[in-house]
């Protein structure tokens, strides 16, 4: 089947950039400088995801943040040479007035700023994704088997145009359809971190009508139908286990055996954050105060929605859909009036006018004419479940994560080694972009570094497997061994450093040795200091217990 064009759409992107709690040792001052914009080998974090949604056709992107972190963010993207780079228009920054630190995604939806944002089908998704697996072919995928031909048609007064009436597995009509949400393996990779946070992810097989093969960019010809599941549940491991230890096992209810007997369980596997949802859920959110998170909340209650009876109308998700339906009838009576149906090619074969399925079953009507039992059968969840390492996709919500990922992304061959079609889209121009500043008689592996511009090493320097940022400054005699130094960085002569991530202006005493060690921004190591695993920061605007504030439903918009 051939690829279903996605560029100028008018697909939505609306990314989330919460203060960064999770890297709390670099994003201590979101005002100044929030998590979006740490660096991951030598790019703003935030470069990653809009890059992402570029490459995949979405030109509509909106960037969410706290009030007090709209003033840094502007000025990056109008400064910063990585994110100016990036093709025209620029991101839109949004800042809802009432938006908190700690509030969770699924309020962030509710605000109004954001509900006027949101004009139709939209992909959710983190600021701290690195993703390589081609947008283009999971949009597809979930047009595709959502039979969402007009996802991107015109918005009238918020609502998806019913120029082309959708009818998707879940037997939605008008326009009602069902999500995608995006998980990844944690085990088994190159740059896997021990006790790295992961999720459980329950799924069952698709149909073979309801997984129409599409393209897949990376597998070539081999389509992408083989990741797609039902997705019948999700939530954070910790909060599996504190069930398990709550009810002294894990529980299965019988309505999920009974309708699904094919389950498989995932707990190796974490939940990427990315969502394709369609507009309505805009509305359900706004409507489901209840709803406190989009992972765990909104994802997690409505794949268990598909098969736990009366859960949907627990949720109001049914409301949601009968009010679709009437207003859908109305453009429909409009239509009538002039015999629109009778004219237009788009509808042939729908078979509109009978109150028949197409399977010949009767659909009840009410008095209105507007279908009851059909009407709200709920759409489906599904899961693309990418297994393996390749193509790369990650979450960078932690040092640890951080810093393996930028000692991985340090690895591609330069564009300037390659190409720029054969080289990767996270490739740096150069791997030293200022080789003017490297001493002759030192050692940097070029094969797994990354030095950015107007970095200085001084003579007898080794360098191996490490990212240096602009502006860093490398004394003699100075030993870096998997490292990652952010924005003028100093390291003394004879300072020993390995697996260590240095913070912006952060100074490192000479004959230092540090295994395994964080060090905040601007903050000095005294000289001949011999630490691992250690912190070396100022303690201060975090009360005691303070829980990471990122996208997890639980812990705040910005995991």
């Amino acid at each position: 089947m051939p690829s279903l064009p996605v560029a100028g759409s008018g697909f939505q992107a609306i990314i989330l950039c919460g203060p960064g709690v999770s890297l709390t040792t670099f994003t201590s001052s979101p005002e100044t400088y929030p998590k979006c914009l740490v660096n991951i080998a030598n790019k703003p974090m935030i470069y990653y995801p809009i890059d992402w949604c570029r490459r995949s056709g979405i030109t509509d992107i909106t960037l969410i943040t706290p009030p007090s972190s709209l003033a840094p963010i502007q000025a990056a993207l109008q400064q910063n040479p990585h994110l100016t780079s990036l093709p025209s228009p620029s991101a839109t920054v949004i800042a809802p007035k009432d938006l908190e630190m700690t509030m969770g995604t699924a309020e962030l939806l509710r605000l109004p700023e954001v509900q006027e944002c949101i004009k139709t089908d939209f992909l959710l998704l983190p600021c701290d994704l690195v993703c390589e697996i081609p947008g283009e072919s999971i949009l597809d995928a979930w047009m595709v088997t959502q039979s969402a031909l007009g996802a991107g048609n015109p918005t009238r007064e918020g609502r998806s145009s019913h120029s082309v009436i959708s009818s998707g597995p879940g037997g939605e009509q008008g326009g009602r359809r069902g999500g995608l949400a995006l998980y990844y393996q944690t085990d088994g990779r190159e740059d896997s971190v021990k006790g790295e946070a992961t999720d459980f992810v329950a799924i069952t097989p698709l149909k073979q009508d309801e997984a129409p093969a599409v393209p897949h960019l990376v597998d070539g010809p081999a389509a992408l139908r083989f990741g797609l599941s039902k997705l019948v549940m999700s939530m954070p491991m910790d909060t599996v286990k504190e069930k398990i230890e709550q009810n002294k096992g894990f529980l299965v209810r019988h309505s999920l055996i009974k309708k699904y007997p094919e389950v498989k369980m995932l707990t190796k596997y974490r939940d990427a954050h990315v969502y394709l949802l369609p507009l309505w859920v805009r509305d359900w959110a706004r409507q489901q105060e209840k709803l406190e998170s989009v992972s765990e909340d909104l994802i997690g209650y409505w794949a268990k929605a598909g098969w736990q009876q009366g859960l949907d109308e627990k949720l109001g998700m049914n409301k949601i859909f009968q009010q679709d339906s009437r207003e859908s009838h109305e453009d429909e009576s409009l239509e009538e009036e002039i015999d629109l149906r009778n004219i237009s090619t788009t509808k042939a074969g729908l078979n509109s006018e009978s109150p028949f399925d197409a399977s010949g079953d009767k659909t009840p009507l009410s008095d209105s004419g507007i279908e009851t039992s059909k009407s709200t059968k709920l759409p489906q969840l599904l899961a693309y479940v990418q297994r393996g390492s390749a193509p790369f996709i990650r979450r960078v919500d932690s040092s640890a994560v951080l810093l393996s990922t930028s000692l991985l992304l340090a690895k591609l061959e330069s564009i300037e080694e390659v190409g720029r079609q054969a080289a990767s889209p996270f490739a740096h121009n150069q791997k030293i972009a200022y080789p003017e500043g490297i001493a002759q008689r030192c050692t940097v592996t070029k094969s797994d570094c990354l030095l950015a511009e107007n970095v200085t090493v001084e003579p007898t320097c080794v360098i191996k497997e490490s990212v240096i940022g602009p502006n860093c400054y490398i004394s003699s005699g100075a030993r870096l061994t998997r490292c990652v130094l952010m924005d003028g960085a100093v390291v003394e002569s004879r300072a020993q450093l390995t697996g260590c991530i240095i913070g912006r202006r952060a100074r490192i005493g000479r004959e230092s040795v540090l295994k395994d060690c964080e060090v905040q921004d601007a903050n000095v190591v005294p000289e001949e200091t011999d630490a691992k695993n250690e912190k070396f920061m100022v303690f201060e605007g975090l009360d005691e217990g303070e829980e990471d504030d990122d996208m997890e439903p639980s812990e705040g918009f910005d995991d």
